[in-house]
């Protein structure tokens, strides 16, 4: 279910810096979309608080090399397809592993173009996304309701029926915002 690989000092390093301090992880602890609304690098069109409210956003953290990314892109698209035009909106995180290559635009757009991704995504270079919401692990969806408020978080692949779910569960949800 994980990629797998001998971790180096700087994987370490970078896996303890990611750790959300105990208290310090606001946006993982209470929900909100506003760490995403504040990336200032996207490509395709950055979406907006407006574009956001009331629609369920599904957050989708990931790296272009990873396999278990990939592994999750088909399900993502198909809920995109099936929802998008109603009230789901599907946002992308790219947070690169290889930040040397990884987090350079040219890769990025190549990458982007290759797996014809539909939805805006956020460049996450610096991390500040990853570890707002607490993230530990590619690939991270990320589910928020009408209101903007986390409700289910699901890391790694292989998990495609509990992400559905989840989409649905909080789609059939119609409660005020």
């Amino acid at each position: 279910m994980w990629y797998k690989r001998v971790m180096t000092r700087r994987d370490l390093l970078r896996t303890a810096l990611s750790l959300p301090l105990l208290g310090a992880a606001n946006a993982a602890t209470n929900g909100g979309l506003e760490p995403i609304l504040r990336a200032s690098h996207w490509l395709g069109d950055r979406p907006d608080a407006a574009r956001l409210r009331g629609r369920v956003v599904v957050l989708d953290v990931f790296t272009f090399e990873c396999i278990n990314c990939v592994r999750v892109t088909p399900n993502l698209k198909a809920l995109y397809r099936t929802y998008s035009r109603s009230d789901l909106e599907i946002v992308a995180v790219h947070t690169p592993e290889v930040p040397s290559y990884q987090g350079r635009f040219a890769y990025l757009a190549r990458e982007a173009r290759v797996a014809a991704l539909p939805w805006p995504i956020a460049i996450d270079n610096g991390c500040a996304i990853w570890n707002a919401y607490g993230i530990s692990a590619w690939p991270t969806q990320l589910i928020f309701d009408r209101a903007g408020r986390l409700q289910t978080r699901i890391a790694g692949d292989g998990r495609d029926d509990e992400v559905d779910e989840g989409v649905r569960r909080v789609l059939r949800n119609r409660a005020p915002l």
